[in-house]
């Protein structure tokens, strides 16, 4: 990841703006905007010349690879405003007196600010009388977040505006209340982070640095203290530690790498200092104490004496070198400088986009996609052969949950909702994140009165995987299908770790979620962290964590009366009419029901002896048998380790099972809050409060359902995680939902029949065979990566429709 100066469509860049997503990520490259780390595209695209590559042939491929473009038959209810639309809200805000807002760029840190503007998603209940019958489209409201700093107890405010377009006589603003669950919190949430932007580091964290200056000096050849010059790094804890109506902080030092590479958080340097920050008065904040060495000072003076005493055990640092860097380095593998093999799509793409209502149709699958600030991607309307089987497929939440011998690590909880997946889809890599061949998307999010888009940051494309879907061979034939997939896929990089979310979508019906991870880790310095990671370089430990992500899917199987069958394999011993008066060892079905929200929270059974059903008990098979869905772990599913989190006390409830089943209210939307971290004691959304002991037979059904990983790095994990491994994913697969195996529809199928060495029949069903007019090139698969944009930014507030773009530096 580097700070990237965007190249704007139709405007040459001419001056560096920082436009980032509010609150910064927790990575602290965001924060150096002195050009650390920072690569301009201009001057990227003008070394560009000198570079070898191959061109790209635009003519080879037989037939273009781009989908092909329709009309969705609904309207995207859960589609972005329209560039219009975001900008006349702004107006209006700024026109209310009431709210007191002040322009981003003019606004200090005791101004309120617009955060968000974004539509707002239509309840459930509403939509479905306008997707599924003839009435009109629910009305349109804005959900907006003001980050109301004007006060010695600042908030976070979510406010409801609307309905749009805006009319002055009709449209109005209130509080957001019915989607949380915070006794009295008016659709505010208090906000503990309200001066993390200057005066944190002016007043406070570059002070303390400077005044152990002489220690870090003697330690590491370097200073924290907001110079040009530094060397060093200070930054700590997420979420703030909030015991005892006090905020308490604990920051580490780190090392600052030498060059572009965002290795800093491999440079952890084993020094911790403690901070009580109650209030918004700095003069009124007190240094509490240090750690280092796991041995605990309760002021400066104490570790400086400690310090300059005889013997006084001091440790080396982290230093990056090649091992934090990605670049390729080492003996080049065996035949590695030839071209590996790439894939192709000879007919073009075989599916259909409505590009402005972000709608898909591809074999019999159709669906919308969706795209927010908070959660990035997700999906609505899923339906199969025409029938819905999936109202709301997408992500909630995702934790990042750290242990260790010190503070740093055990304080550690990032819930990434507070920093945003949307605003961290970049732009993808063609031929690396997709294949070449891909249809790309762009996805828009609002920022300081901006509307920034990311071009191509959601890639769909067809693959054919390297196995088939089906198989038999005999004496006589054998018979093998493709297993062709259809993915829908965003990248979002939040901090230091990359995540690859994929749908994907299967001819038998079938529907897979997945979530990779990769980036840097979040290290820590070794010194007796033994029970908490390995020892992976010089001084460097790798910090266990638990990764936690939340989807919620909104089931509606045939309608939306369902239910949750529960059907285990179990040991038993039975004694069969056959098998005279003895007792055979053996295995049975048990099958029961989840009757409530009072027994709807439980995790995968040991040995995967129970699976879990979502069913239509009123819609039968011709067999009797109730159609419905099974829902079974795809790769590693995980719930947090953790038991009563002290960093996250009712922040994150959602995160202690595999699954959780509710009953589906228009008043519980989300299973987290970005701003849950602000309070975590009483969080705008207490996900426990869901289960309030609901019937759950035939009603309409929401699954809530975590993927994850235990990731303890090692070595494998330097410079970066790979995908490979760090892996989860869920699937959703037919059970009993049709007669019979879908995949058979498909032509891509073949069956040879042979008898004594002789082939008698190759049967293809039909499927395209090339007539020899259209020569297949190389160069297609093997995308132009100059053509690499970043983002591109329109103000809206003032808001100049014919001349929209606004310059801005991009975080890729």
């Amino acid at each position: 990841m580097r700070l990237l100066t965007a190249v704007l469509v139709g405007l040459l860049a001419t001056q560096d703006v920082l436009a980032r997503p509010s609150p910064d990520p927790k990575s602290p490259w965001v924060r150096h905007k002195s050009g650390r780390g920072k690569r301009h595209l201009t001057a990227a695209l003008s070394k560009s010349a000198g570079i070898q590559r191959r061109d790209v042939n635009e003519t080879a491929s037989c037939s273009e690879a781009a989908a092909t473009t329709i009309k969705a038959p609904k309207t995207n209810v859960w589609g972005s405003l329209t560039n219009d639309e975001a900008a006349s809200v702004v107006a209006w805000l700024f026109a209310q007196e009431d709210l007191n807002l002040t322009i981003s760029d003019d606004a200090t840190a005791w101004d309120n600010s617009v955060l968000l503007v974004e539509s707002m998603v239509p309840n459930k209940t509403d939509a479905l009388g306008y997707i599924d019958g003839c009435k009109a489209p629910p009305k349109k409201y804005a959900h907006v977040v003001l980050n109301e700093r004007a006060s010695e107890f600042p908030t976070y405010t979510d406010i409801l505006v609307g309905p749009l377009p805006i009319d002055n006589a009709t449209t109005s603003w209130e509080p957001l209340t019915y989607p949380y669950n915070k006794e009295n919190g008016g659709g505010k949430v208090r906000n503990i982070d309200a001066d993390s932007d200057d005066t944190l580091y002016t007043e406070w964290l570059y002070v303390i640095g400077a005044s152990v200056a002489d220690i870090t000096l003697e330690l590491w050849n370097g200073t924290a203290t907001g110079a040009d010059n530094d060397t060093l790094d200070i930054w700590g804890i997420d979420p703030l530690w909030q015991d005892d109506d006090r905020i308490i902080r604990w920051d580490a030092f780190w090392n600052l790498p030498t060059d572009d590479f965002d290795a800093e958080t491999l440079l952890p340097l084993g020094l911790y200092v403690m901070s009580d920050v109650t209030g918004r008065d700095p003069s009124k904040w007190s240094l509490e104490g240090w750690l280092y060495n796991s041995i605990f000072y309760n002021s400066t003076e104490a570790f400086r004496e400690a310090f300059s005493s005889p013997g006084y055990l001091k440790n080396g640092p982290n230093v990056e070198g090649d091992w934090a860097r990605t670049d390729q380095q080492g003996e080049i593998l065996p035949k590695d400088d030839s071209y590996p093999p790439t894939t192709i799509a000879p007919s073009g793409s075989r599916f259909s986009v409505d590009p402005d209502q972000k709608y898909v149709e591809w074999m019999d699958w159709s669906f919308y996609i969706a795209f927010n600030r908070d959660t990035g991607m997700s999906l609505f309307d899923i339906r199969y052969k025409g029938k819905r089987l999936i109202y709301e497929l997408g992500l909630q939440e995702a934790l990042a949950h750290y242990a260790g011998n010190d503070p740093m690590q055990s304080g550690t909880s990032y819930l990434d909702t507070y920093y945003g997946f949307g605003p961290y889809a970049f732009e993808l890599v063609s031929g690396y994140d997709c294949p070449a061949y891909a249809t790309y998307l762009n996805t828009s999010f609002y920022v300081s009165e901006t509307v920034h888009t990311h071009i191509d940051s959601i890639c769909l494309f067809e693959f054919t995987g390297d196995y088939p879907m089906q198989r038999h061979s005999t004496g006589k034939y054998v018979s093998v299908t493709k297993n062709t997939y259809f993915v829908v896929r965003s990248v979002s990089t939040v901090g230091n770790y990359d995540y690859m979310f994929s749908y994907t979508f299967y001819i038998d019906g079938s529907i897979a979620v997945e979530v990779r991870a990769s980036g840097y880790i979040q290290s820590t310095y070794f010194a007796k962290n033994e029970d908490y990671g390995f020892h992976i370089n010089d001084f460097l430990s790798g910090s266990m964590h638990d990764h936690v992500l939340n989807w919620k899917v909104d089931w509606d199987i045939l309608g939306t009366n369902n239910s949750v069958e529960l059907m285990s394999l179990v040991p038993a011993a039975v004694e069969y009419p056959w098998s005279k008066g003895k007792k055979r060892n053996t295995m049975k079905l048990e099958r029961s029901f989840v009757e409530s929200e009072d027994e709807s929270r439980f995790d995968w059974a040991a040995n995967g002896a129970t699976q879990v059903l979502v069913v239509n008990e009123d819609e039968k098979n011709e067999f009797g048998e109730m159609r419905g869905y099974r829902v079974l772990p795809y790769t590693g599913t995980v719930h947090l380790t953790v038991k009563n989190s002290s960093n996250l006390a009712n922040a994150a409830n959602w995160a202690g099972h595999d699954i959780q089943i509710t009953k589906q209210k228009d008043t519980e939307p989300r299973a987290a809050h970005p701003y849950n971290s602000q309070d975590v004691n009483d969080p705008p959304v207490d996900f426990d409060k869901f289960f309030d002991g609901e019937n759950l037979r035939k009603e309409d059904l929401v699954m809530w359902v975590n993927l994850g990983m235990h990731h303890v790095p090692h070595t494998g994990d330097l410079p970066n995680t790979v995908f490979t491994t760090a892996h989860t994913g869920i699937q959703f697969m037919p059970n009993n939902y049709f007669s019979m195996d879908q995949s058979r529809q498909t032509v891509n199928m073949v069956r040879i029949d042979y008898d004594n060495g002789t082939t008698s029949l190759v049967d293809t069903f039909g499927q395209k065979n090339s007539d020899g007019s259209c020569a297949l090139e190389f160069e297609p698969a093997e995308p132009d990566l100059y053509g690499y944009t970043g983002d591109v930014v329109i103000r809206k507030f003032p808001y100049d429709p014919n001349n929209p773009y606004y310059d801005t530096e991009s975080i890729v």
